[in-house]
């Protein structure tokens, strides 16, 4: 009786677990890779799964307008990298562990940026090749008509 009570209640506990490690490591696939496609990086952002940076110029987010939701960090800071580096831990609330994607054009700078904040300790990169007008990577946040906000400044 005792062995069927353990059998009984190791199947549950493996059940269990199983469950629980299927459902996180889902959750996790949703953004846990390097690039993301716009229509994803889109989804990921508006469900709050991570922060959207858009690190063209100023000039830049006045000619196209910026994704909407994206919060803005011109990764040519007067302040050099540094600059750069602090006004984006600025951006995400100092976490380096915040989920961020970076989208800039064509997916160009975003890729370069993304290497250099992997190396300045930042926990989860991930980089939107197709950029804004697109590239060899897909059509472009425009292209694909995802919500824009209009920059006037």
């Amino acid at each position: 009786m005792r062995t069927k009570q353990q059998l009984v209640s190791f199947i549950i506990s493996s059940m269990l677990l199983f469950f629980l490690t299927v459902t996180n490591s889902m959750a996790e696939t949703s953004i846990n890779k390097l690039d993301l496609t716009a229509p994803e990086a889109y989804e990921a952002q508006r469900n709050q799964q991570l922060k959207l940076i858009d690190i063209r110029t100023p000039q830049e987010w006045q000619q196209t307008g910026i994704p909407a939701g994206a919060v803005r960090v011109n990764m040519a800071h007067p302040d050099g990298k540094a600059g750069f580096i602090n006004a984006l831990l600025t951006a995400i609330g100092g976490n380096k562990n915040q989920p961020i994607a970076v989208i800039c054009r064509t997916g160009s700078r975003s890729a370069l940026v993304q290497q250099v904040l992997i190396e300045e300790g930042f926990a989860h990169v991930m980089n939107v090749p197709e950029g804004i007008i697109g590239s060899s990577a897909g059509p472009g946040w425009l292209q694909r008509k995802l919500p824009i906000e209009q920059v006037s400044n």
